[in-house]
């Protein structure tokens, strides 16, 4: 029996069909169905149970892990980093996580967990230390405390503990996240609606739209997992990206072309996207401002080391899938019902 919190959101609803393909369907499905938008994406999963997460909190707090747990891949957060109730996000990301992380110590199940790049703030390095870290935010600071809350000196485990630090991931199923969706997922919704992307305008040393983050798709982050709980030996901080970054005029041209071919039309340049009004630009937001990572790039040869190495799925490659497949659902009027990976 495997533990997926967060189950109904995006990474946790994409592990549970990698583990259903993987011929496991003996899943716990844990999360907050308040949002019914969820259901779309799991309604095509195989799983034994769901419980809520609150009910789940309060069963580990009382009797612990499940008998017949083999692992817990806690996925479960507030990923808005734009949430101003901090007590709120500490509660559910921090608090949350430590009774998940002490009932799997009590019992010895492996832990796989979600972090965030986010914790590196603006500048990094993207290096897996503690002196790297400089969390702008509620979200961010809740992931990085819980990373050092896990790994603190003497809280070593006695089963296999793992945080995955995810850069940008884009994928499939992420419609219930709304304004915290993917670029990619915006970027096809505004092609869709005018024909036309919008990006930051320039500044802090970039031109327009030449912003870069590690954009990483998430069947490769759903592989990061998989690789852990196949080797229950590996344990620490891991960054979870492609260890490339991309700008983000590359990922708004590739979306532009994956729509174009869908409609039968040829691909542009980016000068040519720019000159037809295809790609604009915009100031970005006060709210943004001093808080926005300009650039991204995971250092990943810890993770290479242990084993878990690429290839990962480039921006032409992944971005291109799935744009095209969100396109055509809804040129379907089918809306943003989950669309499968490759």
């Amino acid at each position: 029996m495997i533990v997926v919190t967060g189950g109904a959101g995006f990474i946790g609803s994409n592990l549970i069909a990698a583990l259903n393909v993987a011929g496991e369907d003996k899943i716990i499905l844990v999360d907050d169905l308040t949002d019914t938008n969820k259901i779309q994406h799991i309604n095509d999963l195989r799983i034994t149970d769901y419980l809520d997460k609150d009910d789940f909190r309060r069963l580990l707090s009382s009797s612990g892990i499940p008998t017949g747990v083999e692992a817990v891949f806690h996925q479960g957060a507030c990923s808005d980093t734009m949430v101003s109730d901090g007590k709120y996000v500490m509660d559910v990301n921090y608090e949350y996580s430590k009774i998940v992380l002490h009932a799997c110590a009590d019992s010895e199940t492996p832990l796989i967990y979600a972090s965030s790049a986010s914790v590196y703030g603006r500048h990094g390095p993207f290096v897996e230390s503690l002196e790297n870290e400089h969390p702008l935010n509620a979200y961010a600071f809740s992931k990085a405390l819980f990373d050092r809350y896990a790994f603190e000196e003497g809280r070593q485990p006695s089963a296999q503990r793992v945080g995955l630090r995810y850069f940008n991931v884009y994928g499939p199923r992420e419609t219930h996240k709304g304004r915290m969706a993917s670029v990619v997922w915006h970027l096809t919704h505004q092609y869709f609606g005018s024909g036309s992307v919008r990006l930051f305008e320039g500044g802090g040393g970039y031109d327009a739209g030449e912003q870069r983050r590690d954009f990483i798709h998430v069947d490769d982050v759903v592989r990061a997992n998989l690789f852990f709980l196949q080797n229950p030996d590996r344990s620490g901080i891991f960054n979870v990206g492609t260890g490339r970054s991309r700008s983000f005029n590359d990922v708004a041209l590739a979306v532009i072309n994956a729509c174009r071919r869908v409609d039968g039309d040829s691909a542009l340049t980016l000068i040519e996207a720019q000159r037809d009004g295809r790609l604009n630009y915009f100031p970005m937001p006060d709210a943004l401002q001093g808080k926005y990572q300009s650039f991204t790039e995971a250092a990943i040869e810890k993770l290479e080391t242990v084993g878990c190495s690429g290839p990962w799925m480039d921006v032409e490659e992944g971005v291109d899938h799935y744009a095209a497949q969100l396109y055509s659902s809804l040129l379907e009027g089918g809306g943003d019902a989950p669309v499968q990976s490759r």
